[in-house]
């Protein structure tokens, strides 16, 4: 299957509850809007190499960024957000 990664970039979206996550996870105090612009900022970043489907959900990856972020492949909901772990 192909990713098509303009698809995510233009409907990708949010729940209340993930604003939170993402500051949680990241470890910062972004406002919403904040952290709208950092996921699309890496959305756009990121190379198609770096976004993968596993099961039901799409994990983007950017190493520049230091983040991952976590999609539903059918809502295209945000999940997650987490810090890339170097090794």
């Amino acid at each position: 299957m192909k990713i098509d990664k303009y698809e995510i970039i233009k409907n990708h979206c949010y729940t209340d509850l993930v604003y939170q996550r993402i500051n949680k996870k990241l470890g910062v105090a972004f406002s919403r809007y904040k952290s709208q612009v950092l996921i699309k900022k890496v959305l756009e970043d990121t190379a198609i190499d770096n976004y993968k489907k596993l099961g039901k959900n799409f994990y983007i990856s950017n190493i520049k960024h230091n983040i991952k972020i976590t999609i539903n492949s059918n809502t295209f909901r945000v999940i997650t957000v987490d810090r890339i772990i170097k090794e």
